[in-house]
């Protein structure tokens, strides 16, 4: 979910049950649900580790979750949907008239797509992201459109089937495992989305965001094509900003 304030009373209505049902996965009997941290509402509050579910863009809890990294270890969890199972009917609240399995099927790099607008926070010392690879089953039903040709559904609630697989990130050598491809010497997008059996602008997604985390760096071009190669230990090491040096970065005098 989206960083919330105290003012989306609203808010609670709208959670699917999926939402609900991965919260309660990463509770345990002493966990609490839908705490108050500051200013933010928590999914999970295990022990001294927070836990936010994001069923959608990583970028849209970006500036909630670098602000709580600061005083706290964080677990973020971002399932791809690898299988979905459409319950359609004609109206809300109305029976199932048909279901089919969805032609679309994502993998771990799809994660990439949505890791693209989170660099800037991860890797972090106290940011663990999880990432479930996840079968779901969503319930729609047909939009009111004026455009008659133009296909278009509401969702209505979506439900967890399974955990298919699961991958924890932590660090950018976890990032770089995630691709399953041997990226030990110099690459360009198009070597990465041969690689990775994908299309060109995907691999550019990854390349962004290896690049972006600190987990390659650019060793120069090939034409037009910018050349990448992992960086190595010393050279991978990013580090969160100190509190001083981003109150400089926002200009505040007393960091001078």
């Amino acid at each position: 979910m989206v960083g919330r304030s105290r003012s989306s009373s609203h808010e609670a209505n709208l959670e699917t049950s999926l939402h609900q049902q991965l919260k309660d996965c990463y509770s345990t009997t002493t966990s609490v649900q839908e705490v108050w941290v500051g200013d933010y509402r928590i999914d999970v509050r295990r022990g001294r580790r927070l836990i936010e579910i994001q069923t959608s863009s990583l970028g849209a809890i970006r500036d909630k979750i670098r602000k709580l990294l600061e005083k706290h270890a964080v677990t973020v969890v971002k399932p791809i949907v690898a299988r979905k199972l459409l319950l359609v009917k004609d109206r809300a609240n109305g029976p199932v008239k048909a279901q089919r399995w969805s032609p679309k099927r994502c993998t771990w790099l799809d994660l990439f797509e949505s890791l693209a607008h989170f660099t800037n926070v991860f890797p972090h010392p106290n940011l663990t992201l999880d990432v479930p690879l996840i079968e779901i089953e969503e319930t729609r039903f047909p939009k009111k459109t004026r455009r008659f040709w133009h296909r278009a559904y509401r969702i209505e609630d979506q439900r967890l089937l399974q955990i298919i697989d699961q991958r924890v990130l932590r660090t950018t050598d976890d990032l770089v495992g995630l691709l399953n491809v041997n990226l030990s010497g110099e690459f360009d997008t198009r070597h990465l989305a041969d690689a990775l059996s994908t299309r060109r602008w995907m691999a550019q997604k990854v390349a962004y965001c290896l690049r972006q985390t600190g987990a390659s760096l650019i060793a120069g071009k090939r034409g037009n094509a910018i050349v990448y190669r992992l960086a190595n230990k010393a050279e991978n090491k990013k580090r969160s900003p100190s509190p001083r040096r981003r109150r400089k970065e926002k200009g505040d005098p007393q960091a001078a």
